[in-house]
């Protein structure tokens, strides 16, 4: 029987292929599709992928987790434009029944610092911490993030050894000081959606805005020694809803 992670692999590839047995691993008769523009169900999925297919599509998996009913993915996508993504799915009684993504234009190139938007640790350590550093990682958004406890950051963040992998932003701490900083009011976290995680892995799926606009943040963070020492993320807009496909929420 293919792991969890091994049914997303072939499920995500399904859209270079457009096979519709990809999909299979959906339930179709439970699936809640959360992607505001894409139709809900096993036939909203097989119409996807055919569609996406006729567009010689590429995609790259360059990380995937497991967070026990549910499978997160860090995903490069090539086919109507280069997309950077995180995937979600849930699963229930060994079927897909649930869907979240978050999908952001990819950079051309490397941030100040020099890296990509997907460049980086890929394998997850550290597994008997798991609930140590989602508890960790949700202290930080709610902190950090929502609160705007600036004062604080140094207690999360390994300076002599964080790498950034925002296409805007750099490594060193005073940089990232600045990036996060809310006092103009640019970037706002204002609500904490779901923390999922294995091992030295977290993602968290958060709900606020960016220049004024509504938007979901996707932040995965890499965990070592008690202290943040990666950090990758994507920002999507959320689509008003006058045009959704579907009635379930992009959370």
């Amino acid at each position: 029987m293919p792991s969890k992670k091994e049914q997303i692999s072939t499920l995500l590839k399904g859209i270079e292929t457009g096979d519709p047995q990809s999909v299979t691993v959906v339930n179709e008769s439970q699936y809640i599709q959360h992607n505001p523009l894409t139709k809900t169900g096993n036939v909203g999925l097989a119409e996807l992928f055919k569609r996406l297919s006729k567009t010689n599509p590429r995609i790259e998996i360059v990380r995937v987790f497991e967070d026990d009913d549910y499978v997160f993915a860090h995903t490069d996508y090539d086919f109507n434009v280069v997309e950077v993504g995180f995937e979600v799915f849930r699963f229930e009684n060994g079927l897909v029944v649930e869907h979240w993504d978050n999908l952001q234009l990819k950079s051309s190139g490397p941030n100040p610092s020099g890296h990509t938007m997907l460049d980086g640790a890929v394998e997850a350590t550290d597994h008997a911490k798991t609930e140590e550093n989602r508890a960790f990682i949700r202290s930080f958004v709610s902190e950090i993030l929502v609160d705007d406890q600036m004062e604080r950051l140094d207690s999360y963040i390994d300076s002599e050894n964080y790498i950034e992998h925002n296409p805007n932003m750099a490594d060193d701490l005073p940089a990232l000081r600045d990036a996060l900083s809310l006092n103009d009011k640019q970037r706002r976290y204002d609500k904490i959606h779901r923390v999922l995680a294995e091992g030295s892995f977290v993602l968290c799926v958060t709900e606020g805005s960016l220049d004024g606009v509504h938007v979901s943040f996707y932040d995965l963070f890499r965990i070592a020694s008690g202290k943040i020492v990666e950090h990758w993320d994507t920002v999507d807009e959320v689509p008003p809803r006058n045009q959704w496909v579907n009635n379930n929420g992009k959370f």
